[in-house]
């Protein structure tokens, strides 16, 4: 989380001195924002709750070196993940989402255990990589922008705004790469909400 807020600090700064990279950065992140579903305030907001969660996860006493904390927020909606040594710190990670103004709903799916290696997170980088491709490479109008893959302890989530159709078909790519554990569908189906999107 701390090197997330650093990045997130020096992207400010490098956008308030004119840098050209940031510039470059801008217009990248404009095109994300074109074909992101999300409205560009919750595509905004969504960077924000990231930001303001991993202050709360930073200042907290509770958290240390045994403890192991991811937060993803896709349309307001934030799923915490990782690994913390007691109840009272899964609790506690209920208590700063509370906290962060504008989240629709958290889903804390924090394991109370040891932190995972550096071995188990370098496969999660993987399996998140591989179903991604798979996913992009085989679903007609689909973007990368709609569909967030979060994979923890070879345990995969899947947010996003999706069709129904395309969420089954995502699940089915998700559940039947090697080596994924279970796969946690956190969709949104933008056929159920009409005159929305």
């Amino acid at each position: 989380m701390r090197s997330l807020l650093l990045v997130s600090f020096l992207s400010i700064i490098a956008i308030l001195s004119g840098c050209t990279a940031a510039v470059v950065g801008g217009a990248a992140a404009g095109t994300s924002v074109a074909l992101d579903k999300r409205t560009t305030g919750n595509y905004v907001e969504d960077q924000n709750i990231k930001m303001k969660y991993g202050y709360l996860y930073d200042q907290n006493e509770l958290f240390n070196d045994k403890t192991h904390v991811n937060v993803t927020s896709y349309n307001l909606q934030i799923l915490i993940t990782g690994e913390v040594e007691t109840e009272q710190q899964k609790q506690a990670l209920n208590q700063m989402a509370n906290g962060v103004k504008n989240v629709r709903h958290a889903y804390n799916e924090v394991v109370i255990g040891p932190i995972t290696s550096f071995g188990s997170r370098s496969n999660d980088t993987y399996l998140t990589g591989k179903i991604k491709s798979s996913v992009f490479a085989n679903i007609q109008e689909l973007d990368g922008a709609q569909v967030k893959v979060v994979t923890e302890n070879s345990s995969v989530f899947l947010m996003g705004l999706v069709t129904q159709k395309q969420g089954r078909q995502i699940t089915e790519i998700a559940r039947t790469t090697h080596g994924v554990k279970r796969v946690i569908k956190l969709f949104e189906y933008t056929d159920s909400m009409p005159n929305k999107y």
